[in-house]
C-alpha cells in the first residue's frame, strides 16, 4: 500500500466509541447481517442508550447477543429486519422489532424502499495493497445496495473477516467516511460429519438417489443437509450454486467432488450468497478465487439459477398441509425466520433443464400431550400461519417414509400421497380429516 493510501486510513481512523458517537436520535442505522455484523461498534452504540431515542437498527439473521436488547435503556432502539435470526426473534418477542417479508432474491427492494439508512456500519476484511476491503463472509449478499442508499459509511476493519471474491464484493477506503480497527472473531457453526439419526439417514438416501453426477447443488442448513452433502462423496463433477456456504460443501470442494466443471452460470466457480460455519471455513474463503460471492439478487435470481443444468435444490420446512402448502418461516402468530430464499430456489431449480426441487423434513415434531406423535403433515395450518411456498410451486416432498413428486398430482392424489409420507400413527386421523374437509 502506498503512502497516500496509508494516510487516508490514518486520517479516517476512529475508535468504536467515537464511531458510535456519530449516531443521532431519530436515525436509521444499518449495522450488518449474519457473519458480517459490526459488533464492536454496535456494542458502543448500545452503551449510549441513555443519550439516544427512536434509533432504528437495520440488520438480519444476527447470531451473537445484540447488546441493543440488553442495554440500560433498550427502549431507545427498534429493530428492522427482513430475516429473523436468534436476536431478531428475541426482539420481536419483546415488542422491539418490525419484519418485512421479501424473497432474498429481491432484498435490494428492502434496501431501496423499506430501510433508508442515515448511517451504515460495515464489518470488512483487512485492506489490500490498493486500499480495497471485502464485505466478508455475509456482507456481499446485500451491502452493495446499502452503499447505494447512503454515503455515510463507517468501516469496522476486522482481520477475522475473510476477503472474498466475486461480484460487488469490495469497498474502497475513498468510499468510507471513517474506519474503526476492531478484531472480532466470527460466529461459528460446528463443522465436520455428524452422526445422523435413523430418520435423517433414510431421507438422505432418498435424496442421494436423485442427485446425478454433474448436478449443481443448492443445499440448506440442518441435519438432512449435512448428511446429504457428506454422502455426495461418491458423486462426480458436481457444481455449487447456493444461497449459503457451509463446511460440508467446503469439504467436497477440497476433495474435488465439487469442481464446477458443468454449471453454465459462472462456470468453474462456486456461486455463494453468504457463509456460516467454522473458523476453518472462513480461512478457506479468504482470497479464494474459486469462490464467487454475489448479492442475493444475483445469486438467488431464479433466472440465473435455471441456467445450470441438473440444478438440485434441497430445503426444509416446519410443516406442510394436505393441500401441499408449505410453512417454513413460522406457525400461527409465531414468526421464526423469514421468507428467505426457498421460493427463489424452488422455482429456479424447476426451471432448469433436468432440475429438481426437494423439501425434506421429518414426519413428526415431538409428541402431543397424550404421547401420540405430533405430525408435521397437517390437514390445515393454525390461523395466521404464513405460507412460504404455495402448493403450485412445490415439487418433491421427502420424509423418512418416502418421497413423492406432488407437481402433477390431482388434489385427491396429492392428499393421499402426503398422508403416505406421514407417520403411520398419524395417517388414520389425517385420512378422517381429509374426508371431513371434502378433499378425499
Amino acid at each position: 500500500m502506498n503512502d497516500a493510501l496509508r494516510r487516508q486510513f490514518q486520517e479516517k481512523e476512529l475508535t468504536a466509541a467515537q464511531a458510535a458517537g456519530l449516531v443521532k436520535s431519530g436515525q436509521k442505522v444499518y449495522i450488518g447481517c449474519c457473519t458480517s455484523y459490526a459488533r464492536a461498534i454496535a456494542d458502543a452504540i448500545s452503551a449510549r442508550s441513555q443519550e439516544l431515542e427512536d434509533v432504528t437498527i437495520g440488520c438480519s439473521n444476527i447470531i451473537p447477543p445484540m447488546s441493543f436488547l440488553d442495554c440500560e435503556h433498550p427502549e431507545a432502539f427498534w429493530i428492522s429486519t427482513y430475516f429473523m435470526g436468534y436476536e431478531e426473534r428475541r426482539a420481536l418477542k419483546r415488542g422491539m422489532a418490525d419484519f418485512t417479508s421479501v424473497h432474498l432474491g429481491q432484498v435490494d427492494q428492502w434496501c431501496y424502499h423499506t430501510f433508508h439508512p442515515d448511517i451504515a456500519f460495515f464489518d470488512v476484511s483487512l485492506p489490500d495493497e490498493n486500499g480495497y476491503m471485502s464485505f466478508g463472509a455475509s456482507g456481499c449478499c446485500m451491502h452493495p445496495f446499502i452503499l447505494e442508499r447512503t454515503d455515510n459509511i463507517i468501516l469496522q476493519i476486522n482481520r477475522f473477516s475473510p476477503y472474498v471474491t466475486g461480484e460487488r464484493t469490495l469497498i474502497h477506503i475513498s468510499q468510507a467516511k471513517h474506519v474503526v480497527w476492531a478484531d472480532e472473531e466470527k460466529e461459528v457453526l460446528p463443522g465436520g460429519p455428524m452422526e445422523a439419526d435413523e430418520e435423517t439417514a433414510i431421507m438422505s438416501r432418498y435424496l442421494l438417489d436423485q442427485i446425478p453426477d454433474g448436478a449443481c447443488l443448492q443445499i440448506g442448513i440442518g441435519g438432512v443437509a449435512n448428511a446429504v452433502t457428506y454422502g455426495l462423496r461418491s458423486k462426480n463433477d458436481l457444481g455449487c450454486h447456493t444461497e449459503m456456504m457451509f463446511d460440508a460443501l467446503m469439504e467436497l470442494m477440497k476433495e474435488g467432488v465439487i469442481n464446477n466443471s458443468r454449471p453454465k452460470f459462472i462456470p468453474g466457480r462456486s456461486v455463494v450468497g453468504f457463509a456460516f460455519g467454522s473458523k476453518a471455513l472462513y480461512e478457506y474463503l479468504d482470497h479464494n478465487e474459486t469462490m464467487f460471492f454475489g448479492p442475493f439478487p444475483v445469486v438467488n435470481n431464479p433466472v440465473n439459477i435455471a441456467k445450470n443444468d441438473n440444478m438440485i435444490s434441497i430445503n426444509t420446512a416446519m410443516s406442510i398441509d394436505l393441500f401441499g402448502q408449505v410453512a417454513a418461516e413460522g406457525m400461527g402468530l409465531n414468526q421464526f425466520s423469514g421468507t428467505g430464499g426457498q421460493g427463489d430456489y424452488v422455482r429456479g431449480a424447476q426451471l432448469a433443464k433436468g432440475g429438481k426441487s426437494f423439501l425434506a423434513f421429518k414426519s413428526t415434531l415431538g409428541v402431543n400431550p397424550d404421547g401420540s406423535p405430533k405430525s408435521r403433515i397437517v390437514p390445515y395450518f393454525p390461523p395466521a400461519t404464513i405460507v412460504t411456498t404455495p402448493r403450485s410451486d412445490v415439487q418433491y416432498v421427502v420424509t423418512e417414509y418416502g418421497e413423492v413428486n406432488l407437481k402433477t398430482l390431482t388434489m385427491r392424489d396429492r392428499t393421499r400421497a402426503l398422508i403416505g409420507l406421514a407417520h403411520p400413527d398419524c395417517r388414520p386421523e389425517l385420512t378422517a380429516q381429509a374426508k371431513k374437509m371434502g378433499i378425499l
